[in-house]
């Protein structure tokens, strides 16, 4: 392809900032990342990926999808490779070891499959090797200076006091996104993701010690042990040397430190949060090192983004769409915006800045509902693993059926007709102007 005319800032060098980094280099779209950490890097552990996510790594580029390959762990047994998660009364087990039988089994497509995060963005930083000619670190965003003309360049201002220009900005920037608060303002709502009073301990315990207190089955293939106010989900990384371990509590407290999403807590504090489970779950914690991390859950249910971009600057991802994790497709949501976006700016109609724009105004309305409605759903997910939805409760007949609705709104939608659809309507905004 051609060279674009136009130049593209990205805010953010995580899954996001880079599915989208790769995507424009094979398109020709010149960019920069601009990243605030020193290095690439993610934090958190295991993420997992569905249909609709592998498509449109694909759509990025077929590297990307060979990046997850390389790196992705299944369920250990051949009869489990079609499980998503196996639904499980976590309250029951009266000894470590003792075997539970499901309430009710998840399947889907791909079933379930697990990357560590910091070890798929290594992989990704692989596929395109000059990524880091194309970043900036230790760049933190301040504002964004709007054009003095329609043709003009965005001006970003960063905090150690240095600017930098670009014809484009897009904030791949996560839940506390600098860019959605240039869009709305520091004091807005909108700029500040809301504690959803979920927080999750999480650990990764070697498989051999896992296997001991659940068994080989439980151990080796993912599980969601349910309970009342709390749910713990157990799933392999790195190959099956580890289980990743994200043990979720409701609690009416507020977040002691809005600032920091993180705070170390004590094996105890965990032990105390999940004394009404099972025996089982409990030896489990046992198994964590005596500080242990615990994540506030935030998201953006009660302060959706109006809109996805303004002008020339626009968000994606968990910048525009924050969701919990108990959909486990976050990750996958922003790979696809990745896709959708790339394919609107590699048009051959979008040749100007004011194509550009163009192209941002299509992708908000093509993505904005879809995103906000994930953000909705995982907030109900958590609650049906929690006993605590309402009109379901303890139904488990009733939890399957949601899980299965929404889950089949996630995997199952096209993301490449969503590609399609959306150069539909880019067409029509850009009226008569045809394809070179």
């Amino acid at each position: 392809m051609p060279q674009k005319d136009f130049h593209v800032a990205i805010i953010g060098g995580g899954i996001a900032g880079l599915t989208l980094a790769i995507a424009l280099a094979h398109r020709n779209i010149p960019f920069t990342i601009y990243e605030q950490a020193p290095a690439f890097g993610e934090i958190g552990a295991g993420v997992s990926f569905t249909r609709n996510a592998i498509e449109s790594m694909d759509i990025c580029h077929p590297d990307i999808r060979a990046a997850y390959d390389k790196v992705k762990t299944v369920n250990a047994w051949p009869s489990k490779q079609k499980v998503w998660f196996d639904y499980i009364d976590g309250t029951k087990s009266s000894k470590a070891g003792e075997r539970q039988d499901a309430e009710f089994v998840i399947s889907s497509e791909l079933g379930q499959n697990g990357v560590h995060r910091a070890h798929f963005l290594d992989e990704l930083v692989k596929v395109l090797p000059e990524a880091k000619e194309m970043a900036v670190f230790g760049k933190r965003l301040l504002s964004i200076d709007e054009p003095s003309s329609p043709d003009g360049k965005l001006t970003m201002r960063f905090e150690d006091g240095t600017t930098a220009e670009a014809d484009a900005v897009v904030g791949c920037d996560g839940i506390k996104s600098r860019v959605r608060a240039a869009m709305y303002g520091l004091d807005s709502p909108i700029a500040k993701p809301v504690y959803t009073h979920k927080y999750a301990y999480r650990a990764l315990v070697p498989i051999d010690q896992a296997v001991a207190v659940l068994g080989e089955e439980r151990a080796k293939n993912a599980c969601m042990h349910m309970g009342p106010g709390a749910h713990v989900l157990t799933f392999l990384v790195q190959h099956g040397e580890f289980m990743n371990v994200v043990a979720f509590k409701t609690n009416s407290d507020d977040w002691p430190e809005y600032h920091r999403l993180t705070r170390q807590a004590k094996r105890e504090d965990a032990l105390r949060d999940f004394s009404d489970f099972g025996q089982s779950i409990r030896s489990l914690l046992e198994l964590s090192k005596d500080d242990i991390d615990c994540w506030a859950i935030f998201d953006l249910h009660d302060h959706p983004v109006p809109s996805m971009n303004k002008g020339r600057i626009l968000i994606a991802g968990d910048a525009a769409h924050a969701t919990s994790p108990h959909k486990g497709s976050g990750a996958g949501l922003a790979i696809e915006d990745s896709a959708v976006l790339a394919e609107l700016l590699a048009d051959d109609r979008v040749q100007s800045v004011r194509d550009v724009e163009a192209a941002f105004d299509t992708f908000n309305e093509v993505r904005k509902e879809r995103g906000q409605w994930l953000v909705n759903a995982s907030r109900r997910a958590g609650d049906l693993y929690e006993w605590r939805a309402e009109g379901v409760g303890k139904d488990f007949a009733a939890i399957k059926k949601e899980i299965d609705e929404s889950n089949a709104v996630i995997s199952s939608a096209s993301v490449r007709q969503m590609v399609e659809e959306a150069q539909e309507v880019l067409a029509r905004r850009l009226g008569t102007k045809q394809r070179l």
